[in-house]
């Protein structure tokens, strides 16, 4: 697992800089493979805080950002939507692992097929 963070246009604080890793850092449970993963952290000029992270384990890359005027709200905001695009990867997975697309299209010919006889 390899965590970077980058501080644009703002201080670098070992609270912040904590605060992202540990949270980046639950998201390995979520994958299979060990991840790398790229946090941004800036400040814009009106005091509201961005929060940009990339993450690629493997051969799936995903990507969130979120902006706010709390620094850790926007980190936590961030991880909510990196684990809501991960499980939604993972579902679709099983979803095709399964053969449910196959197993849902012999339905319906199935289907077409009697409503055709009768």
């Amino acid at each position: 697992m390899n965590i970077s963070i980058t501080f644009r246009h703002m201080n670098a604080t070992d609270a912040v800089k904590g605060y992202a890793t540990d949270k980046v850092a639950k998201i390995q449970r979520f994958l299979r493979t060990p991840m790398k993963s790229q946090v941004t952290l800036s400040c814009q000029q009106d005091r509201l805080h961005h929060v940009e992270i990339d993450i690629h384990a493997g051969q799936v890359h995903f990507h969130a950002h979120e902006t706010s005027e709390d620094m850790y709200a926007s980190i936590d905001k961030v991880i909510d939507k990196l684990e809501r695009q991960i499980l939604s990867a993972k579902e679709s997975i099983k979803g095709k692992k399964k053969g449910a697309e196959r197993a849902s299209e012999r339905i319906l010919k199935e289907l077409t097929g009697e409503v055709g006889e009768e």
